[in-house]
């Protein structure tokens, strides 16, 4: 008998892995053999990941909730589970999909279900990324429509920069002495002169 693993993955830390460390927990995976990742699934450049792949030998059996936790590249789902199962020797459960368990069904007929709903799966884990993607898009787009501004707000200009704007248009002032006198680069200094002049 090999050692027995987990794997988890949410896409971000204010994610909760509750349900997936339960349900590995309920698989008989020790708290020692878990290895967490919060990050996304678009590729397998997971520091946590990295690490449980460097400890598996032949005849150690890795549990994961469901092939998305997994990952959700329909390419680089397949090379993996290859990677695990042909090179290293391992076994894989997905527990939420029971004909995706590498112990059992290892004849021909076993073997072409488990690839045809290997792929059927990564399949539906890629697309529902994309349309996680397509969705967020469409929420910035129709947050800007309202007026929602994004990224952080601007800074206030300082109290002496009106003045300091009229003796720069009045040729008091350089272009880099009034920006000096701002405590902006010349750039900043600039664009914020002529947002002005267009909003006047």
């Amino acid at each position: 008998m090999g050692t027995t693993y987990g794997y988890i993955r949410v896409s971000s830390t204010d994610q909760n892995e509750d349900r997936q460390r339960l349900a590995l927990s309920e698989m008989g995976v020790p708290a020692e053999n878990l290895f967490t990742d919060k990050q996304s699934g678009k590729d397998f450049n997971r520091p946590q990941y990295k690490r449980l792949v460097r400890k598996l030998r032949p005849g150690d059996l890795l549990y994961v909730l469901s092939i998305d936790r997994l990952g959700r590249s329909y390419g680089e789902i397949q090379d993996q589970w290859r990677a695990l199962t042909k090179d290293i020797g391992a076994d894989i459960c997905v527990i939420d999909m029971p004909l995706l368990d590498t112990r059992y069904g290892k004849d021909l007929i076993g073997t072409f279900i488990a690839d045809l709903t290997l792929q059927i799966l990564s399949f539906v884990a890629e697309n529902e990324r994309t349309n996680i993607r397509q969705r967020q898009r469409q929420g910035i787009a129709a947050a800007k429509a309202r007026g929602v501004r994004f990224g952080r707000p601007p800074r206030p200009l300082p109290e002496n920069f009106h003045q300091v704007h009229r003796d720069w248009r009045g040729k008091k002032l350089t272009l880099r002495e009034a920006a000096r006198a701002c405590g902006m680069p010349p750039s900043t200094f600039y664009t914020k002169a002529v947002q002005i002049e267009k909003s006047v």
